[in-house]
């Protein structure tokens, strides 16, 4: 290359950078006009100024999440200074009770009287009082075990060396291989992280171009395959624990993980096979077989060596851990958290454990917990303070739900969500803006015993990530192989959010029916 050539690039690059940076700070100006305009609108009649000063700072937070302006634990930090600020200097208004009955002093606040930081502090950090974050951390630290021991490759090694030459074949594998390691590992990411360099590799292996249709159909229903079982499994996703730790809160019910997976598992399997059908014929391979690919997984196989004592224990450790999991509430009345803070301990142990804290310490991304527990927080102050009650009348009323029959409702607001959707990278962050908001559609449209059902099924929408790159941080990993476009992409993911989309009104008027759900 040519100096100039070099010269030129990084000309580029730089400008490149500079126009990120302006774009982000504009958003950033953005969102704070926007805060500041709706804290100087007229409070609406009925709506607590501390219910207005709440959806300002949710309105901030929906600017940040979907513009990615800074990163999701800055603005998660942000969001928690917005709330002690804004909040502590908002009377109470009669809602002392939904707060927890506050106290200045030993004095309940009531009426007028302002909250207070101190207690603004409280509703803050709310959502690391949870156990949904402790499970979520726990969580994170075994995904992090499988990385450090390389369980999670040698799982989808040995289920990719099964299904044989023929593309169509691992195409099955790499379906096959999202489904097992969604038992597993309890993060979309690294699931995803397990599988794609494998199948980069067997690209690569076989002089196969990385633009070729073979590679963009490999990729494509790897990461399309994870997002389908962060539906069919409680512990796949974080934004699962989210929604489960308001319906707990909120609507008195905890879903198990046996129950989670009676309800969504059958769901994700017909996602599975429609998945393998539109990847063929959307994006059909150059060749039927990849000569030699049974050799290379052999081969990588053989470079991982026989299975580590440290393996031996991990796996001990993560078949007892989906044992408790799938009997909660049937054989045993521990809950999913203390079960994976257990787990976690022993691994942690020295001789009989798995890690060393040193060791994964810089593995667990720490910002995700901090988003993760904010976002419940939010989702918290939102329900508490009445806004998202007032939200989910002003949105949803427009629309006209009440008195229609309850699959209409789901088939009205499953379309808004998947819109919605379009804007958000973050499953996490929309579950933590929208579950509350369906909570309180609920009570609206008075759906009693079918309210737990109805905000199960949204949640189980906010997880399809299948449309764009940017609509689930798998589809960015893979996203970053360079194997295919946007349009590649969108080929796939199209077909499969409408089949999607008519699964769940189907399931809605027949198997989520007879199970009571709906």
């Amino acid at each position: 290359m040519s100096k100039g050539n070099q010269n030129s690039q990084v000309v580029d690059t730089e400008t490149t950078k500079k126009e990120k940076k302006g774009y982000k700070l504009l958003w950033i100006i953005i969102s704070f006009i926007v805060l500041i305009a709706i804290l100087l609108l007229p409070t609406p009649a009925g709506l607590p100024v501390m219910a207005k000063m709440t959806l300002a700072i949710l309105a901030f937070a929906v600017i940040m999440w979907v513009t990615e302006a800074v990163s999701y634990p800055v603005s998660a930090t942000l969001i928690l200074g917005l709330i002690i600020l804004l909040l502590g200097f908002s009377p109470v208004q009669n809602l002392s009770e939904q707060l927890g009955n506050p106290k200045n002093g030993d004095a309940i606040i009531k009426g007028s009287e302002i909250l207070g930081t101190n207690n603004a502090l409280t509703l803050a950090f709310s959502g690391f009082s949870t156990s949904a974050v402790a499970l979520v951390a726990a969580a994170l630290f075994l995904a992090a075990a499988m990385q450090e021991t390389n369980l999670h490759k040698r799982l989808a090694l040995l289920v990719l060396s099964v299904v044989g030459n023929k593309t169509k074949n691992i195409v099955i594998g790499a379906i096959l291989v999202s489904i097992v390691l969604a038992f597993f590992v309890p993060s979309s990411t690294a699931r995803a992280g397990a599988v794609v360099p494998i199948l980069l590799g067997m690209i690569a292996a076989f002089k196969v171009s990385k633009e070729s249709k073979l590679a963009s159909l490999l990729i494509i229903t790897s990461v399309q395959a994870v997002s389908i079982w962060n539906i069919g499994i409680k512990t796949a996703a974080a934004q699962n624990i989210v929604a489960i730790n308001f319906i707990n809160q909120n609507l008195g019910h905890d879903v198990s993980w046996g129950e989670w997976f009676m309800y969504a598992a059958p769901w994700s399997v017909l996602m599975s096979i429609a998945l393998y059908f539109i990847m063929i014929k959307v994006m059909p391979p150059e060749r039927e077989s990849i000569e030699g690919g049974k050799a290379l997984i052999k081969k990588e196989l053989n470079q991982l060596g026989p299975v580590k004592p440290s393996e031996w224990r991990l796996i001990v450790i993560s078949l007892l851990l989906l044992v408790f999991w799938s009997t909660e509430k049937v054989l045993h009345p521990i809950d999913s958290a203390s079960i994976t803070l257990i787990a976690l301990g022993i691994m942690l142990l020295p001789k009989i454990g798995v890690i060393t804290w040193k060791g994964v310490e810089n593995k667990i991304p720490w910002g995700t917990i901090i988003v993760f527990g904010v976002g419940i927080s939010l989702g918290n102050v939102l329900l508490k303070t009445g806004a998202a009650q007032w939200l989910s009348d002003q949105t949803f009323g427009l629309m006209g739900l009440k008195g229609l029959p309850i699959i209409a409702t789901i088939a009205l607001i499953t379309l808004f969500n998947i819109l919605i959707h379009l804007g958000f990278a973050s499953a996490t962050s929309l579950s933590s803006a929208l579950i509350p908001v369906f909570i309180s559609l609920t009570s609206t449209l008075h759906l009693g015993d079918q309210s737990i059902g109805f905000v199960l099924i949204q949640q189980f929408v906010i997880s399809f990530g299948f449309l764009l790159p940017v609509s689930a941080p798998q589809n960015m990993l893979a996203y970053g192989t360079d194997t295919f476009t946007v349009k590649d992409f969108l080929k796939s993911g199209i077909p499969l959010t409408i089949v999607g989309y008519i699964l769940v009104i189907i399931f809605s008027l027949t198997y989520w029916k007879w199970l009571g759900l709906v």
